[in-house]
């Protein structure tokens, strides 16, 4: 019998959590697994529970979350031999949908008893750990003003990106490291292990959680009148050909900025330095995923 935690951050997305627990202790294969089902009280709490499931040799930790729990999951999971899981029930949800996850909770609980444990990469962003991707720029300006809007999910989010898109003012940035020189204004500065921001917004269509290297997207200061194209060019999965991008792959890369400010790691926004140093943490984390047959 394999021994499985759920980690639940109630505040997490829009929908109701109340559910969940019945879902999970039904759902879930009792031939295989065993489950344990907890939910976090504060930030970092589900840190501090993923790594006393760690530290007991459990199977897995499934973070019930968004991005941000997943985070908080599965740094305390990297480097050993406990699994990360994901069911998905937060905002955006980038590095489940990357590994094609179901958003319906009961689907993605019969995904997790067929699933198989894969090695993957994670990321380093002076050395605090990201998972799916982190950056600078206006998402990062977002995902401020999205912890501070009180009220989660999609509609909240592109209610904030209409207000702030005409107040933004890009910044200058350089990048260097792994053969790369390059002073750029830009709007954004995405640094990718998996594809997408969440919502199927992919700004690193390309990227592999398996390839050992971190895509760079770095989207130069454009004109307004194209900025319904590249919205259309996210979820259409090709916005890295557009004249306006410069996406590169990396194992290691400095970001340097004339001053310090807000940075994400996963969505969620932190206070970053003026330097910024960018790794891949080859695999890195055992991951929960689909068997694919």
């Amino acid at each position: 019998m394999k021994q499985i935690a759920f980690i639940i951050n109630p505040i997490s997305g829009t929908r109701s959590k109340k559910d969940l627990r019945a879902w999970i202790t039904a759902g879930m294969d009792k031939e295989c697994f065993e489950p344990d089902i907890m939910f976090t009280e504060h930030p970092g709490h589900a840190t501090e529970l993923a790594r006393r499931f760690a530290e007991r040799n459990y199977y897995a930790v499934v973070a019930v979350g968004g991005d941000g729990t997943v985070n908080e999951v599965g740094r305390a999971l990297v480097h050993t031999d406990t699994a990360l899981g994901i069911l998905p029930v937060g905002s955006g949800n980038g590095l489940a949908r990357h590994v094609r996850m179901s958003m319906h909770p009961k689907k993605a609980i019969a995904q997790l008893n067929r699933s198989e444990i894969i090695s993957v990469d994670y990321g380093l962003a002076n050395e605090h750990p990201f998972f799916c991707t982190c950056g600078t720029g206006f998402d990062a300006y977002i995902s401020a003003k999205f912890a501070e809007a009180g009220k989660r999910g999609l509609i909240t989010y592109i209610r904030e990106m209409i207000l702030s898109y005409f107040d933004y003012e890009p910044d200058t940035y350089h990048l260097s490291g792994d053969g790369i020189d390059l002073d750029i204004k830009a709007f954004v500065v995405t640094f990718a292990n998996a594809s997408q921001w969440g919502n199927n917004a992919y700004i690193a269509p390309r990227a592999s959680i398996q390839d050992g290297l971190i895509d760079v997207a770095a989207l130069s200061r454009f004109p307004a009148i194209v900025a319904p194209g590249l919205a259309m060019q996210l979820f259409i999965k090709n916005i890295d050909r557009n004249l306006f991008m410069h996406a590169m792959k990396v194992r290691e890369l400095t970001l340097s900025r004339e001053k310090a400010g807000v940075f994400h790691l996963d969505g969620d926004p932190v206070p970053e330095g003026k330097t910024i140093l960018i790794r891949v943490v080859p695999d890195g984390l055992k991951l929960l995923v689909e068997k694919r047959f």
